[in-house]
């Protein structure tokens, strides 16, 4: 695999990043997540833009979008995939221990691997732990990543694939890397960003191509919604067929069947909407 790192392409198994990077230290770093289809990124302008924002609330210098695009080029042109995770990551750079950053400037990171289509259904529980909505990092998508794997890998014991969070407030508020939505009496509901939910780009998409409304939504909507389904970059529209105990429709659900149909003929027809 080739990977591009600060500037050009190197063997995945001779890049080296220092040590002392506070990606590495400290989590100073912020990072996206794109679906590549054939060699062709989806959406990577809104990734970009997603990415930018997400620095400057961590602080770091702004990306390089002309940059990134060139790296993303290089990178699926040396590995040709049907379909992969291309993986967009800058950190703070190197710099000393400690709270200070470093005069060495941003570390940039482009990967890719292969991934395969998600099932169309799957399960997911709630956990004990929360979202801090008023938190310095809500919505941003760091390198910080810790509680999300914490949280997932609960779930994998129970049997699911995503964690479900709430917030302070004993609201709704996402999956440990996706975007939840229900359905009430016919209805699409979603978190809203205040919710303290990552500001996901399938999201996004789903509130414009289905009219999906943003409603705050205590957490325990997961016990009486008629359909509930997820949403990320590599999971596209997944249907819920369970959440805890509780099973659901599935791709059974009507309206979780229709968002699916409209998000992959919608995303067909454009790579970068």
């Amino acid at each position: 695999m080739r990977i591009w790192l600060d500037g050009g392409l190197c063997e995945a198994e001779t890049a080296r990043v220092c040590v002392l990077d506070r990606g590495l230290t400290v989590g100073d770093g912020v990072f996206e997540t794109v679906k590549t289809v054939h060699g062709r990124p989806f959406a990577l302008t809104r990734h970009l833009d997603r990415l930018t924002r997400s620095a400057r609330v961590l602080g770091l210098p702004d990306p390089d979008h002309d940059e990134i695009r060139r790296a993303c080029t290089a990178v699926l042109e040396a590995n040709p995939l049907p379909l992969g995770r291309l993986r967009i990551t800058c950190t703070g750079g190197h710099g000393p221990l400690g709270a200070g950053r470093g005069e060495h400037g941003p570390t940039l990171v482009v990967t890719v691997a292969e991934t395969t289509r998600r099932p169309d259904s799957t399960a997911a529980v709630t956990v004990p732990w929360t979202r801090n909505e008023r938190g310095a990092l809500a919505g941003v998508k760091s390198t910080s990543y810790a509680e999300n794997l914490v949280a997932l890998d609960r779930a994998r014991q129970l049997g699911a694939s995503e964690a479900l969070f709430g917030n302070t407030a004993g609201l709704l508020c996402e999956g440990s890397a996706t975007n939840v939505f229900v359905v009430l009496d016919g209805e699409i509901h979603t978190p809203p960003v205040t919710s303290g939910c990552l500001p996901g780009i399938t999201r996004a998409l789903v509130v414009e191509w289905t009219g999906a409304r943003e409603t705050d939504l205590p957490l325990d909507v997961l016990q009486r919604a008629d359909e509930v389904f997820l949403t990320s970059s590599l999971r596209d529209v997944q249907a819920l067929h369970r959440v805890d105990d509780r099973e659901l429709p599935g791709t059974g659900g009507r309206v979780t069947a229709e968002a699916m149909r409209v998000f992959e003929e919608r995303s067909g027809q454009d790579q970068d909407p």
